[in-house]
């Protein structure tokens, strides 16, 4: 490989601010913030909107989409197909 042309990456504290979950990993993101971490050290800080603390497809919270009312609704409205009706 080259060298000079990858940029540095170091470990990084990435902060979840919807959860208040904070975790360690490594990362070539920059930041002017830094952040004294458990073991004492200090490092980078990125803040976040969203990780896998808050997402709702790994925390199971997704909503459950309601499809049955939405076939009641179109057959209401566009009324049912002619094959159904027999």
């Amino acid at each position: 490989m080259r060298t000079g042309i990858h940029p540095s990456s170091r470990a990084v504290v990435f902060r979840d601010r919807a959860a208040g979950v904070a975790f360690l990993t490594r990362s070539t993101a920059a930041s002017e913030r830094a952040i004294q971490w458990e073991d004492g050290n200090t490092y980078p800080l990125v803040d976040v909107e969203i990780s896998s603390a808050s997402h709702p497809f790994y925390t199971g919270a997704s909503g459950v989409v309601d499809t049955a009312g939405r076939v009641e609704r179109f057959e209401r409205r566009y009324g049912r197909p002619a094959a159904a009706r027999n």
